[in-house]
């Protein structure tokens, strides 16, 4: 669940120039792969029903949250992350993960029926990437780029705004008090990934697919999560504390639970023939 600005990319930043912020989520693994929610099992049947073959890239594969998923679906998965932190940890579960950016990537010859990047594609330079993405897919692969926000209560987004700029005023992440919808956080993000695509070439005109369910949170398990966030990740365990503070605050006063709305939003297309 990004912050706002996480999720538009930063009104005038152009997210993959971040290399600070995108490779600091290497900081705790386990925390990361514990409480980060996954991805719509439609979603990720859709993936590999659309594609020519098994043998799949994860791109910025993390802990391997998306690729034990796909794994679990008849996938063969191979890991590109640019974090050793977050590579050893999804080599643990067994994935061959290489260390690098996809923008300096050397594939060596590989090709593969299908280009993965879950929550990771606003970190890639988009025409870079979708050219690196053409170069590796077979004709008929398919490329699918994925992103989730979830929709908290307007009280708790308050009480995180609020907290989190008095505690980090001289954080360049501002975080709004009024999100944007679910089904809407992630628009410009997804622009700029199928505007890269066509600007590589070789693609078939991306389309644009949306995938929704709701998820009950306990208070434990929020205030678990959100250290997690690009938000928090760099962010001193002294000046955290009273974000999650406050935040815990807010989620007392619904009752000690509660339940967001989320929604995947996937920006895929399909290889050309060469």
């Amino acid at each position: 669940m990004p912050p706002r600005s996480e999720a538009d990319g930063g009104a005038q930043l152009k997210s993959h120039q971040y290399r600070a912020v995108a490779e600091s989520f290497g900081v705790d693994p386990a925390g990361y792969d514990r409480w980060r929610p996954r991805y719509p099992q439609p979603l990720i049947d859709r993936i590999l029903a659309g594609s020519p073959g098994n043998e799949v890239l994860d791109v910025g594969i993390g802990t391997g949250i998306v690729a034990r998923q796909l794994r679990d679906a008849g996938a063969q998965v191979r890991g590109v992350e640019p974090d050793g932190r977050m590579a050893a940890f999804a080599r643990g579960s067994g994935f061959v993960v290489e260390e690098s950016t996809i923008e300096s990537w050397d594939p060596a010859g590989r090709r593969f029926d299908a280009l993965v990047a879950g929550q990771a594609w606003h970190w890639v330079d988009p025409v870079v990437g979708g050219a690196k993405a053409g170069h590796v897919l077979r004709p008929g692969g398919r490329v699918a780029l994925f992103w989730t926000f979830s929709e908290a209560p307007d009280e708790m987004n308050r009480a995180y705004a609020e907290a989190f700029a008095a505690a980090v005023p001289d954080s360049p992440i501002k975080i709004g008090s009024t999100p944007p919808r679910a089904d809407q956080a992630y628009a410009t993000i997804a622009d700029n990934a199928a505007n890269g695509l066509r600007e590589a070439g070789g693609f078939a005109e991306p389309e644009r697919w949306q995938d929704s369910w709701d998820q009950a949170y306990t208070r434990e398990e929020y205030l678990a999560m959100l250290p997690t966030t690009g938000t928090l990740t760099r962010v001193p365990a002294e000046q955290a504390a009273p974000v999650l503070t406050a935040v815990g605050a807010a989620i007392d006063r619904l009752g000690g639970s509660f339940v967001v709305h989320s929604v995947t939003t996937t920006v895929t297309a399909i290889r050309l023939s060469e």
